[in-house]
């Protein structure tokens, strides 16, 4: 089995909106018996990643879109399937056309590790508070994109330096190809990853 790298940013969660189901196949082992009726549409995200990784395995992989929505990712997430990036409490994701929107609860001295900085820049950056992400994210030939627009902390936008020097110092350490522009290999012969209107299209070649 692929294990996929958490992709995060919005401090710490950018990538992984783009393709959250790469991601969450992290624990798929541990959980692939668990039947649980208080998240049934976890257990059907779990049977559309258990498809694309079988269906990664053929020569030539069925072309059949897998098409999973907003609310078997949400519920996947919240079922405790998904081990999160430190830091991160909780995570809600929704889908706009080319758009992800990730709403997080994050401890951010957790991320810091309870590094102190008299940067002021980094002023804004401890606690835990609510963080708003809004993201282009694209899969195509193989490759993810993502590009942070904006990231809000309690409903106040982070001036773009701020975030530059947060995600750089915190996050890029950690995580050396996430960033505010990050692009990655898609995994499992996925060719494209198309985040539409309350859902993720993947199409395997």
């Amino acid at each position: 089995m692929k294990s996929a790298t958490i992709i995060l940013t919005a401090l710490l969660i950018c990538g992984f909106t783009l393709v959250g189901w790469r991601s969450l196949a992290q624990q798929r082992t541990r959980y692939a018996t668990q039947q649980s009726g208080t998240h049934r549409l976890a257990n059907s995200m779990q049977a559309k990643l258990d498809h694309i990784e079988r269906n990664a395995e053929r020569s030539h992989p069925d072309q059949t879109p897998t098409v999973m929505s907003e609310e078997e990712v949400n519920d996947y997430l919240a079922s405790g399937r998904v081990k999160m990036p430190q830091g991160v409490k909780k995570v809600r994701l929704q889908g706009h056309s080319g758009m992800v929107d990730a709403f997080l609860t994050v401890d951010f001295d957790e991320i810091r590790e309870h590094q102190r900085s008299m940067n002021p820049l980094l002023g804004v950056f401890s606690g835990t508070h609510d963080v708003a992400v809004e993201a282009d994210a694209v899969g195509t030939a193989s490759q993810g994109k993502v590009h942070v627009r904006t990231v809000s902390v309690d409903d106040v936008e982070v001036p773009r330096m701020a975030l530059e020097y947060f995600v750089e110092k915190y996050i890029t350490t950690k995580y050396p190809n996430i960033g505010m522009d990050s692009r990655f290999q898609l995994p499992d012969k996925i060719n494209t990853a198309i985040v539409g209107y309350h859902k993720l299209t993947v199409i395997q070649k």
